[in-house]
């Protein structure tokens, strides 16, 4: 049995936490950023989880990740 590939992008754009669930970074964080609050651009910075509902289609693109 080959082994399975892994998606390149999906590979660069997700964690594993030490439980097995998938992070990913945040978005609205690229530009016009004078227009935010130092507040929330703080809360921008940090990973969010991946939904439950995308897990299992996610898990399959990452499989060694």
């Amino acid at each position: 049995m080959p082994k399975m590939k892994t998606k390149r992008g999906a590979r660069k754009r997700l964690k594993r936490t030490a439980s097995g669930k998938l992070m990913r970074a945040g978005g609205w964080k690229q530009h016009k950023l004078e227009g935010k609050s130092p507040k929330r651009r703080r809360r921008l910075r940090k990973a969010k989880m991946i939904d439950h509902a995308d897990a299992a289609r996610l898990k399959v693109l990452v499989p060694y990740l």
